[in-house]
């Protein structure tokens, strides 16, 4: 019989952390307990194709709870977050008339910010400007781009997936074209939602976080990366695989490190992740903070507040 809160709005259950925390397993128990279906919030997952670099829920996973946004679209159809947010919330709609409760998983900030509190309006760039900074991409490498964006926006250079040239670019673009700013335009003020949002955040001390990121990329690639990236890598140039476990696998395949070197800079590149989606998440005072054994408490909270 699932379990219900006090309140007479319908409850969205965001659980936020880094990656390697345990987000999933957690995720799958409360939608157990709590009778609720799971829409993902990785900015990745969604795509066909990527389920080992991803992480994806598995097949025993999904079978335990309904999950959206796993698996449903080919890399070849992103979805921004704006796109995500508009979605997302058309499936919640129909969600809610059959569950007072959805839980709501991963550690794509963007996505989760889009999902709960409205996606900014911000300046579109124009042709020019993007074809330049594609070319400088291009000529120069991604560092050049990430050094700029440093010197005019530090405060959302400290946050953004520097290595993710989709999402330096635009914050370059946002910059450049207002010259102010990105991270002082994105205006923190949330859009009105039909339901209300809990925030449980899945963390642990950070070499515990560390050991499990390595082990996992170990139990990665005896799992397939390889051949999963090799498949993908014909589309290397796709927003959606500009992503730390593909990248390096890319630079092995064409000669630039050995097999044993792109594992270490997957393990080394993914900690660094960990860190800034830590950065992100921990800047909202509304998250309460579990370990991934705190089920108990997480289920107080959402009946609680």
């Amino acid at each position: 019989m699932p379990m219900t809160t006090t309140s007479t709005k319908p409850t969205l259950v965001v659980i936020v952390g880094p990656t390697g925390s345990g987000k999933t397993a957690v995720s799958i128990e409360l939608a157990r307990r709590l009778g609720a279906p799971i829409i993902s919030t990785d900015s990745r997952q969604m795509y066909q194709g990527m389920a080992i670099g991803t992480a994806q829920p598995t097949p025993e996973e999904l079978a335990a709870a309904t999950h959206y946004f796993i698996a449903d679209r080919p890399i070849t159809s992103p979805l921004s977050a704006g796109a995500y947010e508009r979605e997302a919330l058309a499936l919640l709609d129909r969600l809610f008339t059959t569950h007072p409760t959805v839980i709501a998983v991963g550690g794509s900030g963007l996505y989760v910010d889009a999902l709960c509190r409205g996606f900014d309006a911000l300046p579109t760039a124009n042709e020019e400007l993007r074809a330049s900074l594609s070319q400088r991409l291009s000529e120069e490498g991604l560092e050049s781009l990430t050094e700029e964006l440093h010197r005019l926006d530090p405060a959302y250079w400290e946050v953004v997936d520097r290595a993710n040239p989709a999402r330096v670019m635009r914050a370059l673009e946002v910059c450049l074209t207002s010259g102010r700013p990105y991270s002082e335009q994105r205006s923190g003020e949330e859009a009105e939602r039909p339901f209300r949002v809990v925030k449980i955040g899945v963390d642990m001390p950070r070499e515990v976080l560390y050991d499990r990121i390595n082990r996992r990329v170990d139990m990665m690639i005896e799992a397939g990366l390889e051949a999963e990236a090799r498949a993908l890598w014909p589309h290397k140039e796709l927003n959606a695989l500009q992503t730390v476990g593909y990248k390096e696998m890319f630079d092995y395949f064409e000669g630039r490190c050995t097999l044993a070197e792109a594992v270490e800079l997957i393990k080394r590149n993914t900690r660094r992740y960990a860190k800034r989606q830590l950065t992100w998440f921990r800047r909202d005072p509304s998250t309460y903070w579990i370990s991934p054994t705190e089920i108990e408490k997480a289920i107080r909270i959402i009946q609680t507040i």
